[in-house]
């Protein structure tokens, strides 16, 4: 699961997906055959941003791949929250549905809330781990939906094998999506965590100390190479075009190599883990409803 890069051992999230996927669907295979209900999961997308698009279509194409029933829905993006709120009631009481998923940004022109809109996903079916009932009890350390790539971001920790106890991580990045919740998983891992924003001081002596790096800020190459200490794990969240429209992470990839022991590509590292988590969230959440 891991390839040479400079001193680097590469952590390949695109293999990592595909064998996530195809668990999934022997998961899924085996539950119908026992007589279970098919995983449902519902996808709402919201106006016409392309990227939310590709990401939806992706999405549903992975659904098709493990036996997951797809619902989408397609709404203008003047729709307005009213009518949305609708939708979600309906997919609430939809006995076929066990995941819901709004995808995020909803338009901004349009004046959208989005916390109530993810407040008002019915908990159990909350595929993306947003809803606040369920990001509380990961606070508190109890079971529910995680956030998708943050779960990512830890089945890719994984691969090195490493005794996480008592080391320090830095995360860059607050986000409620991505920094928030990585670090509470990481702090789980009774790791020691600094959470790292646009406001810390100096960054590169933060970054310095970290034995895990995970860069989720979204500014290209914002994390320098030379920041790395020598036989650190870095998790490149970002997902940034540079000057060139090459896409890049929030870390300098080729300068990180020469220091990290391991270290996520971008693309093909913790982006296709993904969707992954987002079917792994369904089929668990379908599990609740037998």
């Amino acid at each position: 699961m891991t390839t040479s890069s400079s001193s680097a051992q590469l952590l390949d999230g695109k293999a990592l997906s595909i064998q996530v996927l195809d668990e999934l669907k022997a998961t899924v295979s085996a539950r119908i055959e026992s007589g279970k209900s098919q995983p449902g999961l519902a996808t709402v997308l919201v106006g016409e941003d392309p990227a939310s698009h590709i990401y939806v279509r992706n999405k549903r194409r992975a659904c098709e791949k493990v036996g997951v029933a797809s619902f989408h829905h397609e709404l203008a993006a003047e729709t307005g929250q009213e009518q949305l709120l609708d939708l979600i009631t309906k997919l609430n009481a939809d006995d076929r549905v066990h995941g819901i998923l709004v995808q995020l940004p909803l338009p901004k022109e349009f004046d959208y809330d989005e916390n109530e809109v993810l407040a008002a996903i019915d908990a159990k079916k909350d595929a993306d781990g947003f809803h606040p009932l369920n990001q509380g009890a990961l606070l508190q350390g109890r079971p529910a939906p995680v956030p998708c790539t943050p779960k990512g971001v830890m089945r890719l920790l994984d691969l090195t094998n490493l005794d996480l106890s008592g080391m320090h991580a830095v995360v860059v990045g607050r986000s409620n999506i991505v920094g928030k919740p990585v670090a509470l998983l990481l702090l789980a891992r009774n790791m020691t965590v600094t959470i790292c924003h646009s406001r810390t001081k100096d960054l590169a002596t933060e970054v310095r100390r970290a034995d895990v790096v995970v860069a989720a800020v979204g500014v290209a190459e914002l994390v320098q190479g030379d920041w790395i200490k020598p036989g650190a794990v870095v998790l490149d969240v970002g997902i940034n075009r540079n000057q060139e429209g090459k896409l890049v992470g929030d870390v300098e990839f080729f300068g990180a190599c020469q220091n990290a022991a391991w270290i996520t590509p971008v693309p093909g590292g913790v982006g296709p883990m993904t969707i992954g988590m987002l079917l792994q969230n369904t089929v668990e959440a379908a599990n609740l409803y037998d």
